[in-house]
C-alpha cells in the first residue's frame, strides 16, 4: 500500500512540475504605457480593465502625463516601454535618430466625434471672438510647442485664410495651466483635448468654439508607438501587447461608431465610458459629453504623419531631413489609405 502511495504522489508530482513547466513563460511580463490624461489613453484602460493584457500575459502599469512631448522622452529613455498619444516634434527628432517606431494609430479627428477642441475664454468670447473665423491676432494657449495642438491651430488658420504667424501662441506647459488662464482671460482661446477642455467648460470659464474633427476632419495625428530597443529586446512582449491594443480599439470603436464610421452609441458604450471616468478620475457625465475616433485595427494613415512633420519642419522645430516612412514599424503597422 505504501508502495501504492508513493507511486501515485510520484506520478502526480510529475504532472504538477510537467503543468509548471508548460505554463506560459510571458506569464509576469510588465509593460509601462504612457499616455496623456485624457480618453486618447482609453485602448489601454479598457485593455487593462476588460483583460486583454491579461489574456496576452502582460501587466501594464498605466503612467499619467500632463503633457505628450514628455512621452516620447521617456519611451525613448526607456522609462516607458509605449506611449500613445500625440505625435510631437519631438518625437519626430529622437525618431529620426532611431530611437522611436510608430506601430499603430491613436485616435482621429473625425466628424461628429470629438477630441482636439477648440476652446475661446469668457473675455474673448464676450468681446467679440465667436467662431474660428475670429482668431486672427489672438492670443492662443496650448500645452508646449510642437505638439498637434499647436498645429490645430495652423489647420484652422489655413482654413480661414488667417496668417498663422500673427497668433501669439502661449506655452503654458500643462493642460491645469491652460484651463487656469482661459478662466482668467490670460488667453483668449486654447486648444485641448476633450477631458480638460470640458474641465474647464462644465465650470462656467469657458465656451467651445469647435472640434477639430469637424472644422478639419479625418486628420490623424495620434499615434501607439515604442523605442527601437523594445522592438529588439522584446519583440514577443511587443507584439502579444498590440494584440490586446487592437481588441481595445475594436470594441471602443464599437462602442461609439456604426460600421460606417458614424457616430452612434453601441451596447458597450456606457462600459467604456465608465472605465475612462474611472482611469481619468472624472465624472460620467462629463466624459459622455465628447468621444474621439477609433479604428478597430489602429490603422495608420502615413501621409498625415508626412503632413505634420512637414509642419513642424517649416516651423524650424525638427532638426535635418525627416523620412517618417522610416519612423514606421512595417513589420505590425497596418497601413489606412484615404479614399
Amino acid at each position: 500500500m505504501k508502495t501504492m502511495h508513493a507511486l501515485t504522489a510520484l506520478v502526480m508530482g510529475s504532472a504538477l512540475a510537467l503543468a509548471v513547466s508548460a505554463a506560459p513563460s510571458f506569464a509576469n511580463d510588465k509593460v509601462k504605457a504612457g499616455v496623456v490624461r485624457s480618453m486618447g489613453g482609453s485602448p489601454n484602460f479598457v485593455a487593462k480593465e476588460k483583460g486583454f493584457f491579461a489574456e496576452q500575459g502582460i501587466d501594464v502599469d498605466i503612467v499619467f502625463f500632463d503633457s505628450a512631448q514628455p512621452i516620447a522622452v521617456d519611451v525613448a529613455s526607456g522609462d516607458c516601454d509605449v506611449g500613445t498619444t500625440g505625435v510631437t516634434a519631438a518625437f519626430f527628432n529622437l525618431a529620426g535618430q532611431g530611437a522611436l517606431r510608430i506601430i499603430g494609430s491613436g485616435t482621429w479627428e473625425h466628424p461628429g466625434f470629438q477630441s482636439i477642441g477648440y476652446v475661446v475664454s469668457n473675455q474673448a468670447y464676450a468681446a467679440g471672438l465667436h467662431s474660428l473665423k475670429d482668431i486672427a491676432g489672438k492670443k492662443a494657449g496650448i500645452t508646449q510647442s510642437g505638439t498637434p495642438l499647436q498645429y490645430a491651430i495652423a489647420l484652422a488658420a489655413e482654413k480661414y485664410n488667417i496668417d498663422y504667424s500673427k497668433i501669439q501662441i502661449l506655452l503654458l506647459q500643462s493642460n491645469p495651466n491652460v484651463g487656469t488662464a482661459l478662466t482668467g482671460g490670460q488667453t483668449d482661446f486654447a486648444v485641448q483635448t476633450v477631458v480638460p477642455a470640458y474641465s474647464v467648460i462644465n465650470k462656467g470659464g469657458a465656451k467651445l468654439l469647435g472640434w477639430e474633427g469637424d472644422q478639419v476632419p479625418n486628420e490623424q495625428n495620434e499615434a501607439f508607438f515604442t523605442s527601437l530597443k523594445m522592438m529588439n529586446d522584446h519583440p514577443d512582449v511587443l507584439k502579444r501587447y498590440l494584440i490586446a491594443y487592437r481588441k481595445a480599439m475594436t470594441y471602443l470603436h464599437d462602442a461609439f461608431a456604426d460600421e460606417n464610421d458614424k457616430r452612434r452609441d453601441g451596447p458597450n458604450a456606457n462600459e467604456a465610458m465608465q472605465i475612462a471616468a474611472k482611469n481619468l478620475n472624472q465624472p460620467l457625465e462629463q466624459i459622455k459629453l465628447g468621444v474621439p475616433f477609433f479604428d478597430p485595427q489602429g490603422r495608420l494613415v502615413e501621409q498625415d504623419f508626412v503632413r505634420l512633420a512637414g509642419w513642424y519642419k517649416s516651423q524650424g522645430m525638427i532638426k535635418g531631413d525627416v523620412d517618417v516612412g522610416a519612423m514606421i514599424d512595417r513589420r505590425d503597422a497596418i497601413p489606412y489609405a484615404k479614399k
